[in-house]
């Protein structure tokens, strides 16, 4: 087994040696010590099932427990592991950017490292992937969660997500999905953004599949989401809308918001000009809708302003490519396998 501390992409492209595996898992882990040991035997039980060459990638998001010892004591005894380390908490999104930029195989299979999602479901979204579509979404239909703080707020973010990006899925938190690696070549995850992957794959024409899956009751632990994470989704929500409609011409958005706050301002003026012109003629400069039609006109021209801003940035961003948004701390890779695990073409690339 070989250990990078502080590496670099340069160093990541070294590790591409021998033939990719035909699936990749990746698991973000975070304060999960207890959960390590059965996971990883579970998970190695079906995916030799499968009879399907494999790897598995945990990613340690800056776990403040033993998780990461734990983690290469598995990276130690099975050549099919690599795991990432972080330097600190970068959040989910960024652990599944990782996986994705450090794995090789043709489908990518993200799941929960807290035993709540059943590694034997691996196996039906492959199937499922085999019959020709390109994401394959797990629905926890029987969840085990807490219902006031978990579910509830769930099935409300659930239907205000498949409202607003039209792809309609009944569990996009259902960390549980399977990916054809093509489908993720372009995709960039910040924020809390891992959950709208298959809204982001379905508007570059990707076939998108929702199968039942189990969900068992958390052993170990507590779980890191709350209700107050759900604001968080709604505002990225409204980021993945902007990003998917008008990421490639933001001042039509902000044009047309400008646009309405001026002909705002212009009925203002209008009525200000009646009330003038009609009994008992008060006197324009004291009409409070005068300042408002004033007030209105300056936003709608720093909408615009910001509209062209946008613009430049945004074009900017395409001209570029753009740099990870988390640090590793070190690698653990086991180089007597078959195919040890190298950085994709877009990590290697950077």
């Amino acid at each position: 087994m070989k250990r990078i501390d502080k590496p670099n992409f340069a160093e990541l492209a070294a590790l591409d040696v021998g033939e990719a595996p035909e699936v990749s898992v990746i698991i973000p882990i975070f304060d999960e010590e207890e959960s390590i040991g059965a996971l990883h035997e579970q998970l190695r039980h079906e995916l030799q099932l499968l009879d399907r060459t494999y790897e598995i990638i945990y990613v340690d998001d800056g776990s403040g427990d033993a998780s990461a010892d734990r983690l290469a004591e598995v990276a130690e005894a099975d050549p099919h592991v690599t795991v990432v380390r972080f330097r600190r908490n970068f959040g989910q999104t960024a652990a599944i950017q990782a996986g994705i930029d450090l794995s090789r195989g043709d489908i990518l299979v993200f799941m929960d490292g807290d035993l709540q999602n059943d590694p034997a479901d691996i196996g039906r979204l492959l199937a499922k992937i085999e019959e020709g579509n390109d994401v394959v979404s797990g629905w926890r239909k029987d969840r085990h969660d807490d219902m006031l703080q978990r579910r509830i707020p769930s099935i409300i973010a659930n239907r205000l997500i498949s409202w607003v990006t039209g792809v309609r899925l009944n569990d996009y938190g259902c960390t549980l999905k399977a990916y054809r690696r093509e489908t993720l070549a372009d995709v960039q995850l910040y924020g809390e953004m891992h959950r709208f992957i298959p809204a982001y794959a379905s508007w570059t024409g990707a076939s998108i599949a929702e199968i039942e899956v189990r969900h068992h009751p958390r052993l170990f632990g507590r779980s890191k989401y709350g209700i107050w994470r759900t604001f968080r989704v709604l505002l990225d929500l409204l980021t993945v809308k902007l990003l998917g409609s008008y990421a490639t011409n933001p001042i039509y958005f902000f044009g047309a918001s400008g646009a309405l706050l001026w002909m705002a301002a212009f009925v203002c003026c209008a009525i200000v000009l009646v009330e003038k012109l009609t009994p008992p003629y008060p006197e324009a400069h004291n009409n409070p809708l005068l300042l408002l039609a004033v007030f209105l006109a300056s936003i709608g021209f720093q909408f615009v302003m910001l509209g062209l801003l946008a613009e430049l940035i945004m074009r900017s961003y395409h001209a570029t490519r753009g740099r990870p948004a988390y640090v590793i701390r070190q690698i653990y890779v086991n180089r007597g396998r078959e195919g040890s695990p190298r950085s994709p073409r877009r990590a290697a690339a950077r």
